[in-house]
């Protein structure tokens, strides 16, 4: 079979390899847009091959008298909360900082103008 090169149209050919193209024919565009396509293809095949997986789940949960969900639960991501403030701006009580990350701006500066950690922590 020669090898031919693909219009820019949506790529669905599904009896043909790559090897059935010439890829070194299509121009970056080109090739840049069927690599779009490829990834969208998977990403939808992917997307269809869960919705049939969970669907089959679902009916044998609903065959043994369950919901899927009593069987698996519901998936909840822990939340932490807000680390204390350690540090407190000596004339803004709104600034603080929890002593972990970066040091804000205002801290770096009031060390600088020559106050210490101790002087800026929070009794």
């Amino acid at each position: 079979m020669p090898r031919r090169s693909i219009d820019t149209g949506t790529f669905r050919t599904p009896t043909a390899s790559m090897a059935d193209y010439d890829l070194e024919a299509l121009s970056l565009g080109e090739l840049k847009k069927m690599q779009r396509d490829v990834v969208k293809a998977i990403s939808t095949f992917e997307d269809r091959q869960k919705a049939e997986a969970r669907a089959k789940v679902e009916a044998l949960a609903r065959d043994l008298g369950y919901s899927l969900a009593e069987l698996v639960g519901t998936e909840t991501k822990s939340s932490r909360a807000p680390a204390a403030a350690k540090y407190r701006h000596p004339e803004n009580p709104a600034l603080t900082w929890s002593g972990r990350g970066r040091k804000p701006q205002w801290f770096v500066e009031a060390l600088e103008a020559g106050s210490t950690a101790s002087d800026l922590a929070i009794s």
